[in-house]
């Protein structure tokens, strides 16, 4: 079960970084163009806040299965 729940939090965290990536693209374009990109800068910071909470948990998964493993 925990195996699946890495496999998921992995997945969480690929997505984010993919997200992330998109959104810091979309930023820049819009300011070279010349648009006001300030809403698509919040929106890449709360993309990175969640990809970090994704992190945590897919860190805190893999130490819990270490634990296990160990035992």
């Amino acid at each position: 079960m925990e195996y699946e729940h890495l496999a998921q939090a992995e997945r969480h965290v690929r997505e984010g970084v993919a997200h992330v990536q998109r959104q810091r693209h979309l930023a820049v374009e819009l300011e070279r163009k010349g648009h006001d990109a300030s809403t698509a800068w919040r929106l890449l910071n709360q993309f990175e806040e969640l990809l970090a909470l994704h992190i945590q948990g897919r860190d805190r998964i893999m130490a819990e299965l270490k634990k296990i493993e160990a035992a």
